[in-house]
């Protein structure tokens, strides 16, 4: 017999679903935990609008079924009013670099790319190079042409948050 609710920590707080809720995870965060932040794209896995960090791993949500959020820690760009998160130091840096470079256009790409971004600068050794960043940004659709700010923008977040930022072969 499953347990009747699904139970997870989001945002540094304890969550609750019920269990055998229909949809998926992004239906399950914006329409029942109100958490709009995280954005439906393609439906399909293929834009990167829907990513959220799960255990400390950018996922796309809009596919993910309900159940894999059992016992997990779910963070969603709502999460930076919570300094206890280890994430947050990361998407606050990665927040301002992105005004201060004007990497959001229309802005609806971007929810997507902080995750990611936040997932690549959190889960840093220390350094992050271009390549990195690039692949991290890869599965993320930006229509805008805003590529090469965005770029710049990572590696801003990256050295204001003490990490070193390697040059590889390709740069923006």
């Amino acid at each position: 017999m499953s347990a009747p609710y699904i139970e997870m920590n989001l945002n540094g707080q304890p969550a609750q679903l019920a269990a055998g809720s229909s949809g998926n995870v992004l239906s399950a965060l914006r329409h029942h935990l109100g958490l709009t932040a995280t954005r439906l794209g393609c439906d399909q896995e293929q834009c990167g609008a829907c990513h959220v960090l799960i255990n400390g791993q950018s996922k796309p949500s809009c596919q993910m079924p309900l159940e894999a959020l059992q016992a997990a820690k779910v963070v969603t760009l709502e999460s930076h009013v919570n300094d206890d998160l280890p994430s947050t130091p990361y998407l606050k840096a990665l927040q301002l670099a992105f005004i201060v470079e004007q990497a959001a256009q229309c802005g609806y790409c971007t929810s997507g790319l902080l995750i990611s971004a936040t997932a690549l600068l959190m889960n840093a050794h220390g350094t992050v190079s271009d390549l990195q960043i690039r692949e991290v940004l890869e599965p993320h659709l930006c229509r805008c042409g805003a590529h090469n700010r965005v770029l710049r923008a990572v590696k801003k977040a990256a050295l204001q948050c003490g990490l070193k930022v390697l040059d590889s072969e390709v740069s923006a």
